[in-house]
């Protein structure tokens, strides 16, 4: 910390005036962030348990509580005693917090009469609210358009709609360029306040502490980016986020082993089941441009906790929404996207992201052979969760049984959707370095495979 020039200083954590004088200095320090590092007892003036393990874990005990009193000069009775100088000084608080209250409202009084249209923001802005009409600038992505990776689509709608939110800043763990989540035309927010764009360095447990505490803050919506392979860094944050119900957006690209030739390393396997058993952490896995642009909005109107945008490194062809159903129906978490033609409903094929693709291809295999089968985008369980028992019937009819889910990714956790008669074609074990299509055909993500897989469940 020294050397990122932090203004450190180091004391005695047991000594009650050390802390005093080292909160007052930091205080007064104002041009660099403070770190006090402090040197502690567990378990300060216990006899027998002052520096143990046991006291970690374990309560003092009745016999041990009245001698670590003596030792501290402290009246062992009452029990629970508590001076009253220290009383009077924390009643004291409530009349302190209301007089500054008051103050700070005759300033921002006066603000207001100075400044009336940007005040009038001031509140809207702290609750989280969306200018209106900010979602018209979310661009539209057409298949003439040609190929995007979502990751690129996910580039081009921060900065379609960064002028409409000004709220908006946030960053990556030293990836910009590769999850495209640079606001151009932006300042970088180390070098000038009006900057929006972060550099977090190559931290991403402290990317996820700071996007956490701006969320906590209020009045901004911060956003944060890495690679998918590298969200374990920062799960502890991310869980945080999530328990405390914080707006946080995750840009995690490069999601599967179509990261190619950089290897298992860097190719996700685990990381989908792992992020979607954190409770109240919405997962969204966009099958392309025109999913992408969607999750975004989801992403941004979530107000009751975290979202992670989950977006290939590889291009991906855009879906004619002229053919196929609207990309809207990603907030239902899942939909119809294709529908049996060939007969009757006999099988259905259901997928996340770039497998999506394989999967529409996969299904005029078998409709050519005469087996009507439904293909079912599925980018949010949890969106998918929270959708009436009816329309979950709708798009996975319990009559249906033949059922095939295709993710290049853990398997876990799909049986509740495939159900005992269905399969999963998934990955159970680490990538390799290789190009990513050549990758995802050896490990059976191609539509040759995925109807041969199917239409096994039929017989």
């Amino acid at each position: 910390f020294e050397a990122y020039v932090w203004h450190v200083q180091e004391i005695d954590g047991n000594d009650l005036r050390a802390i005093t004088n080292a909160l007052a200095a930091a205080r007064a320090e104002l041009n660099h962030p403070s770190l006090i590092r402090a040197h502690t007892h567990i378990a300060y003036g216990s006899p027998h348990k002052q520096d143990t393990a046991e006291a970690h874990g374990s309560p003092l005990g009745k016999q041990e509580i009245q001698l670590t009193k003596k030792a501290l000069g402290w009246p062992t009775e009452p029990e629970f005693y508590v001076p009253q100088e220290a009383l009077d000084h924390f009643r004291q608080v409530a009349e302190r917090g209301q007089s500054q209250e008051t103050q700070w409202r005759t300033r921002f009084a006066a603000y207001a009469a100075a400044y009336p249209e940007l005040a009038a923001q001031w509140d809207p802005i702290l609750q989280g609210e969306l200018p209106q009409g900010w979602q018209e600038s979310l661009p539209t992505f057409l298949p003439e358009g040609g190929e995007l990776a979502t990751r690129q689509a996910s580039g081009k709608v921060l900065n379609a709609i960064a002028a409409q939110l000004p709220t908006l800043i946030g960053g990556s763990a030293d990836l910009a360029p590769s999850t495209d989540t640079l606001l151009k035309g932006w300042e970088e927010f180390h070098l000038s306040p009006r900057g929006r764009n972060l550099r977090f360095g190559v931290r991403e447990h402290a990317m996820g502490a700071i996007l956490n505490g701006m969320a906590l803050h209020g009045g901004i919506r911060p956003y944060g980016a890495t690679f998918l392979v590298f969200a374990d860094y920062m799960r502890p944050s991310i869980r945080l986020a999530a328990l405390t119900k914080l707006p946080v957006i995750y840009v995690f690209t490069h999601d599967s082993i179509g990261v190619g030739e950089d290897g298992p390393t860097h190719q996700p396997i685990e990381h989908l089941a792992s992020l979607r058993a954190i409770p109240n952490l919405t997962v969204i896995r966009p099958a392309d441009a025109t999913e992408t642009a969607v999750a975004w909005k989801l992403a941004l109107e979530r107000r009751t906790g975290p979202v992670a945008l989950i977006l290939t490194r590889q291009k991906l062809p855009v879906l004619d929404r002229r053919i196929f159903p609207p990309a809207d129906l990603v907030a239902q978490g899942a939909y119809t996207l294709a529908e049996a033609e060939a007969g009757p409903l006999r099988l259905i094929l259901m997928a996340t992201g770039s497998e999506v693709h394989a999967a529409l291809q996969a299904r005029k295999l078998l409709e050519a052979k005469g087996i009507g089968t439904r293909v079912v985008s599925m980018p949010s369980w949890e969106l998918f969760a929270e959708q009436s028992k009816a329309y979950r019937e709708e798009v996975l009819p319990a009559a249906v049984k033949a059922r095939l889910a295709v993710e290049a990714a853990s398997p876990m956790g799909w049986r509740e959707y495939v159900g005992e008669q269905g399969d999963v074609l998934g990955i159970s074990r680490f990538g390799a370095s290789a190009p990513g299509a050549v990758l995802l055909e050896k490990y059976g993500f191609t539509p040759e495979n995925i109807a041969v897989r199917a239409e096994a469940l039929l017989r």
